[in-house]
């Protein structure tokens, strides 16, 4: 499977395998073993927490839900769990602005520009379907590079 692929079946389904927007942590962990800790998101609370496996981060709440899904792509290269995706689970980084509409139009994704993220040295588009968010970064006199694809919260936070 190749990145764009992987990419492009979470804008079209809202998930990678177990993991989607308010999916049970405990389910993700048994599938995917434990993750990396990241830590909290709150100076003050202990909970939500975040935590990855390789380039795919989750944020948990208190009540062990997945509240949020990203996969940075910021990186040289892009770490999955390879028993989702394949392979050794890494990816090339570095895809173009083109190459994601290109592959989100190949698979019958329809997105559209999403000017709240849009502004400065970078731009956003979201795919209809999930409302998955591509955001890009723009380096001066180049094509924009994806810096993060993310899968919207399903609106719970304990």
């Amino acid at each position: 499977m190749e990145i764009l692929d992987v990419l492009t079946d979470m804008a079209k389904t809202g998930r990678l395998g177990p993991v989607f927007s308010g999916a049970e942590w405990n389910d993700v962990t048994a599938a995917l073993g434990e993750p990396w800790d990241i830590g909290t998101m709150s100076r003050n609370r202990r909970w939500p927490r975040l935590f990855a496996y390789g380039d795919l981060e989750l944020s948990v709440c208190r009540c062990r839900k997945v509240s949020l899904v990203c996969v940075q792509t910021w990186r040289d290269v892009v770490e999955l769990p390879p028993s989702l995706v394949g392979g050794t689970g890494t990816f090339p980084a570095g895809l173009k602005h083109a190459d994601i509409v290109s592959a989100l139009d190949k698979a019958s994704c329809p997105w559209e520009p999403y000017p709240p993220l849009t502004f400065g040295d970078q731009c956003s588009l979201v795919a209809i379907p999930t409302k998955a968010n591509f955001t890009f970064e723009i380096p001066e006199g180049e094509e924009p590079v994806l810096n993060v694809m993310g899968l919207p919260g399903n609106g719970h936070d304990t």
